[in-house]
Parts: C-alpha cells; sequence; structure tokens
C-alpha cells in the first residue's frame, strides 16, 4: 500500500507564489507517474500537471507557465510550485500516484487565492 502525504498548502494573496510537497511511501516511486490535481468547490477534480519517471512533464493549458511540476526520486518527493497565482486556482489539491493499473490519492491541501 502507498501513502501520500501533501503540504505547502494555505492562504495566498494574488499574484503570490506557493509551493506544494507531496512525500509517498513504499517503493514503486521512481517508477510511477506522478501527478496534481485539483478540485475545486462545485467543480470536478481536473488534471494540473504529471510527470512520468522518463522524465515527461504535461501541464493544463490554465496553468502552463505558471505552475512548474517536478520530481525528487531519491526523496519519494513530488513538487508543485504555483507562481503567479489567481483566484481560480483556488482549490483543493490532490497528489496523485499512478504505477501498473494502481492509482493512490493524497488526502488533500487547500489553496486558497484570495486578497
Amino acid at each position: 500500500q502507498v501513502q501520500l502525504v501533501e503540504s505547502g498548502g494555505g492562504l495566498v494573496q494574488p499574484g503570490g507564489s506557493l509551493r506544494l510537497s507531496c512525500a509517498a511511501s513504499g517503493s514503486i516511486f521512481p517508477i510511477s507517474v506522478m501527478g496534481w490535481y485539483r478540485q475545486a468547490p462545485g467543480k470536478q477534480r481536473e488534471l494540473v500537471a504529471t510527470a512520468t519517471p522518463g522524465g515527461k512533464i504535461n501541464y493544463a493549458d490554465s496553468v502552463k507557465g505558471r505552475f512548474i511540476i517536478s520530481r525528487d526520486n531519491a526523496k519519494n518527493t513530488v513538487y508543485l510550485q504555483m507562481n503567479s497565482l489567481k483566484p481560480e486556482d483556488t482549490a483543493v489539491y490532490y497528489c496523485n500516484l499512478g504505477w501498473a493499473t494502481r492509482t493512490f490519492w493524497g488526502q488533500g491541501t487547500q489553496v486558497t487565492v484570495s486578497s
């Protein structure tokens, strides 16, 4: 079983920055696809960014140029650097690990962008 623990959420003003972290237990992190998703109130969960073990990275159009996903396989940790935050980025952000046919989710961390 894999456990994912997110941290780094909080309240930030528009234009500010936050960095989310997600630490994974177990040994499959280096061979897993890691991703960040988010869910705003009344909306469906949506993909924010993913990073494959081989280094391929994908971003949602809404965050391109503002967010950066990175992974540290030695620490079993994936990060999401969020810059130039907008009120519409307000959501619960979830870490995701995909390996073979299995998918694991973290508990989520709240990000609120407001003045």
